[in-house]
């Protein structure tokens, strides 16, 4: 690992031993190096170049190596990284009592696993043990993840087709469009499953009375709701969850991505006491061997406490405002291919006026070191997750380099 290691070199291993359709993506785009060191919203490659972050798929709300996470997960490797699963451990206890103080309501009881698809696998197993119905209402154009169960909800064809058959009793509606799922409820339906703000569906904000009125159906056929926040989660929007502003207390809420404070991967769901008693009756009948480490319940707590003591959600409200206001005046400059800016907090949505337009953008930005991603549902969407400890001055040269960008990809778009 710390021989010299040539960009070449490591494209062919990558070819040759990882994937080689992605290989030959990164170069067509042209990477002169490799990740080496993050800090902050920097990303260093191996050929000397620093890049602005201002993507990572939603997991660096708190930047790269944030110190206090760092940290906190440095002292647990020393002690006590792994669990025997047969002894109690204290970070995980701990965990589980922070996200019960900070979700709304009565959600209580915490599973912890590895990766948000895995925490939504779980969701949906809970679900199903307590209501005894298999029947599912997700959305189109939702993402939950890709294991099989996760991918039965998320809604994009492409992913979904090559798998088929997948589990039965799933059915998706429109986003945003609570008749849609009253209208989809029979007998069967024992879930609705949704994100309060699409991510991967193109950052698609619903009305903002939908959740309480999916919590209200849900309440009328005594089904459970889903709500999952493995994105949103944990600060992104401005809120720690995005369900804060609804007022609505769902039955089970899926997490991840920034609960790990951008340093250990960690999926986890939370549940109504009432909800969760299933599991707590046969508490092997669901289990991961990873699933509650020391390690990352030690990370995810010092996430929790760098948020409240740095004051990451005002900061990230801060610059959500300032990336808004300067991503609408760009828009409204080039209209002919920024079709519209929108988001809420830290998840920014740009929509091009088709992929083509957003793929030039997307390596526009690359060009000048800024790092953005595409939305896996809606390619036309272009989403910028910056972390909340992002500076003015990269804000200031984040948005002239989209500016630069998006008229270079205007010209394409004619």
């Amino acid at each position: 690992m710390t021989e010299p290691y040539s960009i070449d070199a490591l494209l062919d291993d990558y070819e040759r031993y990882v994937n080689a359709s992605m290989a030959r993506i990164m170069r067509f785009m042209g990477v002169d190096g490799y990740e080496v060191e993050a800090r902050g919203a920097e990303v260093r490659t191996s050929d000397g170049s620093t890049y602005l972050d201002l993507g990572g798929y939603g997991v660096f709300f708190h930047g790269h190596s944030h110190p206090k996470v760092v940290a906190a997960v440095q002292r647990q490797a020393e002690t006590l990284a792994l669990s025997t699963r047969l002894l109690p451990n204290r970070p995980v206890v701990e965990l589980a009592r922070r996200l019960a103080e900070s979700l709304p309501g009565d959600l209580q009881y915490t599973f912890f696993c590895n990766s948000g698809a895995e925490a939504v696998e779980g969701a949906l197993k809970l679900a199903r043990m307590y209501t005894g119905k298999p029947g599912v209402i997700a959305t189109q154009g939702g993402f939950h993840g890709k294991t099989l169960g996760a991918l039965s909800a998320t809604g994009k064809d492409m992913y979904r087709e090559p798998f088929l058959p997948l589990l039965p009793g799933f059915r998706h509606v429109p986003y945003g469009d609570a008749d849609a799922v009253e209208a989809a409820f029979d007998e069967t339906v024992g879930a609705v499953i949704v994100e309060p703000i699409q991510g991967e569906g193109g950052v698609i904000v619903p009305p903002d009375d939908y959740l309480a009125r999916l919590r209200a159906v849900c309440d009328a056929h005594g089904a459970l709701l889903i709500v999952d926040e493995v994105q949103t989660g944990v600060g992104r929007t401005g809120t720690l969850w995005a369900i804060e502003p609804s007022g609505v207390v769902p039955d089970i809420v899926t997490s991840g991505k920034s609960l790990g404070g951008g340093i250990v991967p960690i999926g986890a769901f939370t549940a109504r006491a009432e909800v969760f008693q299933p599991f707590d009756e046969n508490p092997l009948i669901h289990t991961s061997t990873f699933g509650g480490n020391p390690l990352a319940c030690a990370a995810g707590v010092a996430a929790l406490d760098a948020i409240a003591e740095e004051g990451l959600l005002e900061r990230g409200r801060e610059a959500g405002a300032a990336f808004m206001a300067g991503l609408r005046s760009i828009q409204k400059e080039f209209p002919g291919a920024l079709r519209e800016v929108r988001g809420r907090g830290l998840l920014i949505g740009l929509e091009f006026v088709d992929e083509g337009v957003g793929g030039a953008f997307i390596a526009g930005l690359l060009k000048r070191r800024v790092v953005v991603v595409h939305s896996l549902n809606h390619p036309r969407v272009i989403r910028i997750m910056p972390p909340a400890v992002v500076t003015r001055d990269q804000i200031d040269y984040a948005l002239e380099s989209v500016r630069a960008a998006v008229s270079e990809a205007a010209a394409l778009a004619g």
